[in-house]
């Protein structure tokens, strides 16, 4: 193979993992509905029962990017950024409507984009600002006319715009672990997952009534939310994060919010009009714009 093409091939492996990866992660509010746990349970079991599978996927990386501990800031931080949105994103649905939420915890990318140019002095083009814009048109579509603004919601759309905040600085720390430290995708995945699996066991413990599974089929709901959401979902997403830049791995988690849709009407049976159609489509239009360019090879003299 020729080697100016092996940058293009790893971009394109890394850019169909972010795909995947966000269309699993669209997959937890289905799982964590039909769970027979309460939600901060719900959290914790997600991470607590990813465990094993992330630490069979870091066992088997490359010794020198393999690491089950690590007391690197990056690493810890981003275990506490992912523990405070799931945190935050829970008492924004218990607080205010999942139509609100959701479209607050778009957000993100804003975060992502901002913290990208301000701490590690990511240079955010054009073409990532227009991507932006379409992806944020199309997450709001895709919620339609079912955000609504009422003052007695107003803390829960606060913990849904918070939601964002933190989910925003895990992608950053991810990013800066997995190209700063070269640890492997499932390394971080592992240890990222173990501190958020402490934070969310205090949370549980505290604040549930309703903490183990009642049924054979309460256990194989958050198992199917460990294995899809937190494994694929978050461990694909530490694979994108080690190639793409920060700010347009933030606009394809946009495709989370296009997942959750297409599974809610097929699961649950939610509909889907034309106006979430073209919500889907300004998403897909703001990714392409912001796609990351590679440089055409000088010409030979």
């Amino acid at each position: 193979m020729n080697a100016a093409a092996l940058p293009a091939q790893k971009n394109a492996i890394a850019f169909a993992a972010l795909v995947v990866g966000a269309f699993a992660m669209g997959a937890s509010p289905i799982f964590v509905r039909l769970a027979d746990v309460g939600p901060f349970a719900s959290a914790f079991w997600r991470c607590a029962l990813a465990l094993p599978f992330l630490a069979l996927w870091a066992l088997l990386e490359p010794k020198e990017a393999r690491q089950m501990f690590s007391s690197d800031r990056a690493v810890v931080l981003s275990g506490l950024f992912f523990a405070g949105d799931l945190f935050f994103w829970h008492l924004a649905i218990l607080a205010t409507t999942v139509a609100n939420a959701t479209f607050l915890a778009t957000m993100a990318p804003v975060w992502v984009a901002f913290g990208a140019w301000l701490v590690f002095r990511e240079r955010i083009s054009k073409a990532d600002f227009s991507g932006l814009a379409l992806c944020l048109l199309g997450g709001a579509a895709l919620i339609g006319q079912s955000y609504s603004f009422a003052p007695e919601r107003l803390i829960g759309d606060g913990y849904a715009l918070v939601t964002s905040v933190f989910f925003g600085l895990y992608m950053l720390a991810v990013s800066n672990a997995r190209t700063r430290l070269k640890i492997g995708a499932g390394s971080l995945a592992f240890m990222s997952a173990a501190i958020t699996s402490a934070c969310m066991l205090t949370v549980a413990l505290l604040l549930e009534t309703d903490f183990l599974p009642r049924s054979r089929e309460g256990w194989l709901t958050l198992f199917s939310l460990a294995i899809v959401s937190q494994v694929l979902g978050q461990g694909l997403l530490a694979v994108a994060l080690g190639r793409l830049p920060a700010t347009f791995s933030s606009l394809v988690i946009f495709l989370e919010a296009v997942g959750a849709a297409a599974l809610g009407w097929l699961v649950l049976s939610e509909k889907l009009g034309p106006l979430q159609a073209l919500g889907g489509a300004l998403i897909l239009l703001g990714i392409w714009v912001a796609r990351p360019r590679t440089k055409a090879p000088a010409a030979a003299i």
